[in-house]
């Protein structure tokens, strides 16, 4: 499995999956004394592997949303240290094409589209 290459070796995960999800693989991921934060899952989670926290010290929050503040801090952060999103740039005439590739949960990364692509006179 590619995750225990990584084991140990992450100061901060932030989960952004918004459906129910078994964090312990990426628990196991974190350095002693750091941190998985969940942001937007609503569902109950399956319970986690408290031996590892306490053993380790490692920490599990959680937010629903953040500040104008905390928004502007981890854009800072990013900018920081050139972390960017994974998207992929599509033309409006592709977009029937990226739903179903999203329905068959075939994508990776997130749609954005190009809005110069958008006919003005259609």
């Amino acid at each position: 499995m590619a995750l225990k290459t990584l084991k140990s070796s992450f100061d901060f995960i932030l989960s952004t999956i918004p459906q129910k999800h078994d964090i312990n693989p990426f628990i196991l991921l974190l350095k002693r004394d750091c941190t998985i934060v969940l942001c937007g899952a609503l569902e109950a989670m399956a319970s986690v592997n408290n031996m590892e926290l306490a053993a380790h010290r490692k920490r599990v929050t959680g937010s629903l949303i953040g500040s104008i503040a905390d928004t502007q801090e981890i854009l800072d952060f990013c900018a920081k240290h050139a972390i960017g999103p994974d998207v992929e740039l599509i033309k409006i005439d592709d977009i029937n094409s990226a739903c179903d590739k999203i329905e068959s949960g075939n994508v990776r990364f997130r749609y954005v589209i190009d809005m110069s692509s958008i006919n003005k006179d259609s």
